[in-house]
């Protein structure tokens, strides 16, 4: 979600960022003025892939991206001045189908992209009674429940809802009722989920919410819905002890001191904090660390093997003066030493926003420019192989365009929230990787093997279908289901098995699909 600085232009008091020297702030009435204009302008794109051709796809810039389908935000419930923010998305595990949750100013829409050239809009979750549109709006899943925050929203607390209601929506478009409440917080800037563990943080609570004030406010959703209050925690040696957004995991790097434990990384402003969440009742700072030309530590995501961490500064573009859009790498090999390994700057100048990594690429939202793509398979030195421009006007230093990016269905679908114009369905063929399709059924692999921690589980199907993949103790007994789904054919599927509290010993991971069941011995070492 966008950092503090429009509450200026909303009137607010500012409490949660010093403006930057020769920052210009972009006022809410020319914001909504120029989103609704730009929006009024487009029509929806659906029935058939729209392939990038000269350029262009739809009239909107684009390279090695194909448009799957636009909705404009008038098709996903929105009314006159309603603009989109934060987006994730939720795959049934059953059936395999593929759902958008996309935040509006005024409540989240859902949106079945299974059959993503046929979008459906479902309806809409209103926001919690009592409270007021905003601005940031924040959505994650967790056992196929949605959970919501919002900033400067007043009351609105933690709004749940059962996903498994959008599969029986016969006659849409719904309009929803969240399933429970939680009100240990009034507003929150943005929210982390740990599905791992079963725990959210909701950070950046100083517009709204006392408790916790705007560090980590930590709530146990292992009981979907009946959250609970498990503790709070601030790094007060960073700006005031606020955290705008963080990932938390349980960690599977090379630092062998860590492995097995819960860390949050936390964006603080002006440093990343990495905090030892383990216990909830005491969590421990293990480092933070600032970079030069600090603007607003913003965002950033893990590589996969969490060695890694790929960072945005929000407003280092404003401040530079026209300096192209700036990713900051971080090696963790050491979490007590993390070192900035090297910066990646863009040709264009527009503001990155929200970024997430799936494989070796990086998905970039970043406004004005759109959804941007870098390779990185040399970390030392990303280059960008793809993008999809959902703001076309321009590429400059304004908070317009693609908010934020959800890659992670495993169809492949790409979904952008953009937000004036609304939600673009996307697909690029350049982040599939080339695998070649196997002889029998399955083709399969898990590594490390032997493993202290975590292990992956890598397969390719020779068809699509339903498949089940499990890992089972020396016994037979089950202890974890990884996945339980329709997977495509011809894609290499990866599902990270951490193996929290098991002892050591010998495990199993079994594929099973329609025709075919498949198992891959393993080690666990302790």
């Amino acid at each position: 979600m966008t950092s503090p600085l429009f509450r200026l232009a909303v009137g607010a008091v500012l409490c949660c960022l010093s403006v930057p020297a020769g920052a210009q702030i972009l006022s809410r009435p020319d914001y909504d003025a120029a989103a609704r204009a730009k929006g009024a302008t487009l029509q929806a794109v659906t029935g058939a892939e729209v392939r990038c051709a000269g350029g262009v796809a739809a009239g909107f810039p684009c390279s090695e991206v194909n448009l799957l389908s636009f909705l404009p935000i008038a098709d996903l419930g929105g009314q006159a001045g309603v603009n989109l923010n934060d987006i994730w998305g939720w795959t049934d595990p059953a059936s395999g189908r593929e759902f958008a949750l996309v935040g509006r100013t005024d409540g989240t829409a859902f949106v079945e992209v299974t059959d993503p050239v046929n979008p459906v809009y479902l309806g809409s979750l209103p926001l919690h009674a009592g409270a007021r549109p905003s601005v940031w709006r924040d959505i994650k899943v967790y056992a196929g429940h949605a959970y919501v925050v919002a900033d400067g929203a007043g009351a609105h607390g933690l709004q749940v809802f059962d996903l498994s209601r959008l599969l029986a929506v016969e006659n849409p478009p719904v309009t929803f009722t969240e399933d429970a409440h939680y009100d240990g917080f009034g507003s929150a800037h943005n929210l982390v989920i740990n599905e791992a563990t079963g725990f959210a943080y909701a950070v950046g609570l100083s517009f709204g919410g006392a408790t916790c004030g705007g560090g980590f406010h930590i709530v146990d959703i292992r009981e979907p819905k009946n959250p609970q209050f498990a503790g709070c925690f601030a790094d007060f040696d960073t700006r005031r002890g606020y955290t705008h957004d963080a990932q938390c995991v349980l960690y599977h790097g090379p630092d062998a001191e860590h492995r097995g434990k819960e860390i949050c990384i936390g964006s603080n402003e002006d440093k990343i904090t990495l905090v030892d969440m383990s216990d909830k009742a005491q969590p421990r700072v293990i480092a933070n660390a600032g970079y030069p030309n600090a603007a607003y530590t913003h965002q950033g995501w893990l590589t996969e093997d969490h060695r890694y961490f790929l960072l945005d500064d929000e407003l280092d573009e404003r401040q530079g003066g026209g300096a192209g859009t700036r990713t900051l790498i971080w090696d963790l090999t050491d979490l007590d030493d993390p070192l900035l390994l090297t910066e990646y700057i863009a040709s264009q100048p527009s503001i990155d926003h929200n970024q997430y990594v799936r494989g070796h690429y990086a998905f970039q939202a970043n406004y004005t420019s759109g959804l941007r793509i870098l390779d990185l398979h040399d970390i030392t030195a990303p280059r960008e192989v793809a993008f999809f421009d959902t703001y076309a006007p321009d590429d400059g230093i304004s908070f317009r365009g693609a908010w934020s990016v959800y890659p992670f269905f495993p169809s492949g679908t790409l979904v952008v929230s953009s937000i004036g114009e609304g939600l673009f369905a996307l697909r690029s063929p350049v982040v599939a990787e080339p695998v070649e399709v196997p002889d029998g059924p399955v083709r399969m692999e898990v590594y490390p093997n032997p493993s202290g921690g975590a292990v992956t589980v890598a397969f390719v199907l020779a068809d699509t279908q339903h498949v089940e993949v499990a890992v089972f103790d020396a016994a037979g007994r089950r202890v974890a289901t990884l996945h339980r789904g329709v997977l495509p054919a011809g894609v290499r599927h990866r599902f990270a098995f951490d193996g929290q509290g098991l002892a050591g010993g010998a495990y199993l991971v079994r594929i099973e699909g329609a025709h075919f069941a498949e198992t891959r011995p393993f080690a666990r070492v302790r």
